[in-house]
């Protein structure tokens, strides 16, 4: 299966993950949202905290709109802590929950 048969990875993202070295849904997987983003962080100064949700949703076979609350909080702060140790601003749009 390709990267953009999962939900919300569209052409491009799936563009930027092949970039990352990701280049199938079992190596996301195994990868994780966490080091995916931040593999793609390093490259990506738009990278925000919807695409860390993006990945999320991605791995777990949902929208990203549909992951709980909790997650969602926890996925911002890890998104403020990988921005911060990497240096980087990412995007700046709302970043609601």
């Amino acid at each position: 299966m390709k990267l953009n048969k999962l939900p919300n990875i569209g052409k491009t993202l799936e563009h930027k993950l092949l970039n990352a070295g990701i280049t199938t849904p079992e190596q996301l997987k195994e990868t994780g949202a966490e080091n995916a983003f931040l593999r793609l962080a390093v490259e990506d100064k738009s990278a925000c905290y919807n695409m860390l949700c993006a990945l999320e949703g991605a791995i777990q076979g949902i929208r990203w709109h549909q992951l709980s609350t909790e997650r969602k909080k926890e996925r911002k702060k890890e998104r403020m802590s990988f921005m911060n140790f990497c240096g980087l601003k990412g995007c700046s749009s709302r970043q609601n929950s």
